[in-house]
């Protein structure tokens, strides 16, 4: 039976259920989770439990044949528990953000390995009610050499989804049409209809050009050049750029990974994926540096290492470190490699140098090969982490990853850096797209302009 204390408890957690307007359905699942927890621990009061416990009891959980949902469910339900009903004093400390956002895993059209699907046209036959079935079915042998060209080519898997998708909004307006009847009046008319009708910016546009463009002269042979249509309005927009002050004040706002994964972007200009995948072996401490590999244009590029993040990065690299040893043991422990590399390197992706920085909580497993990995964390949870933080440090700016990046070119020329530095820094191909900083600051070269109010 009971005790009265633990009675009291549970009527605590119900009405805290219902506060949180937890649905009925669903408070049985909260109410087994937190049986899950007691049973795990059993003889032990759940206030007494310690930071490190609680990290073996989610490393533990995390390798169970658990949904997404549940998994987030899990957590969510033992930082409820733990902090607004026993009061644990390791639940302050947790870092929760960061288990929550392991409930995310990688699907197997996420950017980093579709490319690891056997047949061309898999990526997006997966996709339920896209309209590339409804295209494929009259058109798919062209859709599928596009594929096989752009693989060809060495394209990103993002220009290769965002060719496939223009290719099918286009042809899907001509299903009843043979292929050679459609040319260049009916690009221009489509072109012309996304200006006009759906008052798309110029870049969605330009893209649809580009990805059309190429699917008629690399596809099907045949030019479009000498297009007239109507062009979207060019806006000009200045980047989004926090001071200094407001970058203190945004990572104060952040804690555990995230706080570091933010750091970096700041520190480094690193964008939002060349963080996420970053690998072991580009970080080298003795130099102070970060490679960033396969950045934007397949481009390489090093970066410096801040001082201020290195302890924090070491002690990461310990967790993950510790990730894979369990991995290992556990008959686990390959990571994804790009462009064939398994093939060429057959044990690298079981070296520690080639495991994620930043590795997620949970292993994935792939549902076409049956092949178990550890990915890297989605980069979703690290932009809703820099959302958060945003808001809680009250910055009324339209906070993003890449405001961080911006930030990170800006205050570098403020501080006397040369252009062409920080355009190698950045891994722009040409400075002009640099420049856009100098507008930032409103100086002509280093020169700065004063209000004449201020005269």
């Amino acid at each position: 039976m009971k005790s009265n204390a633990s009675h009291g408890l549970w009527d605590r957690f119900f009405m805290l259920l219902v506060e949180k307007k937890i649905p009925d359905k669903a408070r049985p699942w909260y109410v087994r989770r937190v049986e899950e927890l007691q049973e795990h621990f059993k003889g032990r009061k759940p206030s007494t439990l310690t930071v490190e416990e609680l990290s073996i009891y989610f490393e533990g959980r995390s390798r169970e044949s658990m949904e997404d949902w549940q998994f987030k469910q899990l957590v969510e339900t033992t930082e409820l528990f733990l902090k607004e009903v026993v009061h644990a004093p390791a639940a302050t400390e947790f870092d929760w953000q960061y288990w929550i956002a392991a409930s995310t895993t990688i699907p197997t059209d996420h950017a980093t390995i579709a490319r690891d699907h056997s047949n061309v046209g898999e990526l997006y036959q997966a996709r339920k009610g896209d309209l590339y079935h409804q295209v494929h079915a009259v058109f798919g042998a062209s859709l599928d050499r596009m594929v096989e060209l752009i693989r060809l080519r060495h394209y990103s898997i993002r220009t290769e989804q965002t060719y496939m998708s223009w290719v099918c909004r286009f042809l899907g307006g001509y299903l009843e049409h043979d292929l050679e009847s459609i040319g260049a009046a009916q690009v221009e008319q489509f072109l012309t209809y996304l200006a006009t009708q759906r008052n798309v910016s110029v870049s969605t546009q330009n893209l649809a050009l580009t990805s059309l463009a190429f699917y008629f002269r690399e596809v099907l042979q045949r030019s479009i050049a000498d297009l007239e249509f109507a062009r979207a309005k060019r806006p000009r927009r200045l980047p989004v750029v926090l001071s200094r002050d407001e970058v203190k004040r945004l990572l104060s706002e952040m804690e555990g990974v995230y706080h570091l994964m933010a750091g970096l972007m700041y520190g480094t200009g690193m964008r939002l994926m060349e963080c996420v995948r970053l690998r072991v072996k580009d970080v080298d401490f003795d130099y102070h540096q970060i490679t960033v590999r396969d950045g934007k244009g397949k481009k390489d590029r090093v970066v410096p290492l801040p001082n201020r993040f290195s302890d924090d990065l070491k002690q990461q690299l310990g967790q993950a470190k510790k990730y894979h040893r369990e991995d290992l043991r556990e008959g686990y422990g390959n990571v994804f490699l790009p462009d064939a590399l398994e093939r060429k390197y057959p044990n690298a992706l079981r070296e520690w140098g080639w495991q994620y920085v930043f590795p997620s909580a949970r292993l994935s497993t792939d549902p076409r090969s049956g092949i178990t990995r550890r990915h890297h964390l989605h980069e979703n949870s690290l932009q809703r982490a820099i959302k958060k933080g945003a808001t809680a440090a009250k910055l009324t700016k339209q906070v993003n990853s890449h405001a961080l990046r911006h930030s990170f070119a800006t205050h570098l020329l403020e501080a006397g850096q040369d252009i062409r530095t920080v355009q190698e820094l950045l891994g722009h191909a040409d400075v002009s797209t640099t420049m856009i900083y100098t507008h930032v600051l409103n100086r002509p070269g280093v020169m700065g302009v004063k209000s004449p109010a201020d005269f």
